[in-house]
């Protein structure tokens, strides 16, 4: 499989010029109304706004319309025929933060029949990308590894730079587990499979802040990339530089041209009308709380 260069090569790099395609293989011919599946989660307790068992943040859903897709809410309680008929209409697929286990709930349930089914896709030629961020990340990890290898990490709210190219803070950080470098380095699937791109430390441990994989459209981030445009918490760690804000814009507009190379298409227009989030309103929770905006689920 021809590999797109590095995401961070293009968006945190100086946002340099825009990627040339690959010489090995002819452009493909693109999808330029791509619609990316964001799969739900289990509800956080003691959420005062919550009904039904599920959620998505709703700066998630922003961050990806902003850069020019439309998005499929993924719900937690489904089949694995309906994830499977699911996943051949959409063109992408985004594990978002969250705190659920990674390896017994309905999101980590979700989340492997989906990366198996991309992988599976991918190595038939079927483009079919995947992107972590945060807990998303760390599900990737697992679901590579096929073991729970994070360590706790002091990231719980710092902004932090990445130790890549750029020395400001850009990266909100909200995670209390992390991927040492330690600990990748020790596994062999791990490092067979991605590629550091970014590190960072909270001071005693290093770990991965940004990975790809070599072979596969799948990439992850441990920071929040859609916090900084969408939520607006007075919260130690939030950051809303333009530094910031550009990050945010140019990963999800990479994402979103990775997802426009797949060619996956709902049945029919009806159907794809069906699955659009625009069927659901979020719930404003005020600016002061963990999210702007929720969407909840049956």
């Amino acid at each position: 499989m021809c590999r797109p260069p590095l995401v961070l090569f293009a968006v945190l790099s100086a946002l340099r010029c825009a990627p040339a395609p690959c010489a090995a293989a002819s452009a493909p011919q693109l999808n330029t109304r791509p619609i990316i599946g964001v799969l739900s989660q289990e509800n956080l307790p003691r959420d005062q706004f919550a009904h039904g068992i599920s959620y998505i943040a709703a700066c998630y859903v922003k961050y990806l319309e902003a850069a020019g897709a439309r998005v499929v809410p993924i719900r937690i309680n489904r089949t694995e025929e309906e994830y499977s008929k699911l996943f051949f209409s959409i063109n992408g697929l985004l594990l978002p933060g969250g705190n659920v286990n990674l390896e017994n709930s309905l999101f980590s349930r979700a989340a492997k029949i989906f990366y198996h089914l991309a992988v599976k896709a991918n190595d038939a030629g079927d483009y079919f990308p995947l992107w972590g961020t945060c807990q998303g990340f760390q599900q990737l990890s697992v679901l590579t590894s096929n073991k729970n290898l994070l360590t706790l990490t002091d990231t719980r709210a710092v902004a932090l730079p990445l130790k890549f190219t750029t020395e400001e803070n850009v990266t909100s950080n909200f995670h209390k587990w992390s991927l040492s470098v330690q600990n990748y380095t020790r596994n062999d699937k791990l490092k067979r499979f991605y590629k550091i791109l970014s590190t960072n430390s909270d001071g005693e441990k290093e770990f991965i802040s940004t990975m790809e994989a070599k072979y596969y459209p799948f990439y992850a981030v441990q920071w929040h990339p859609e916090k900084s445009p969408f939520e607006w918490i007075e919260k130690s760690g939030m950051v809303h530089s333009t530094s910031a804000v550009r990050a945010s814009f140019y990963t999800a507009s990479f994402f979103v041209s990775e997802a426009m190379k797949s060619q996956h298409r709902f049945s029919s227009p009806e159907e794809e009308d069906a699955a659009l989030i625009y069927n659901s309103s979020p719930v404003y929770r005020g600016r002061e709380d963990i999210f702007v905006q929720t969407y909840y689920f049956d």
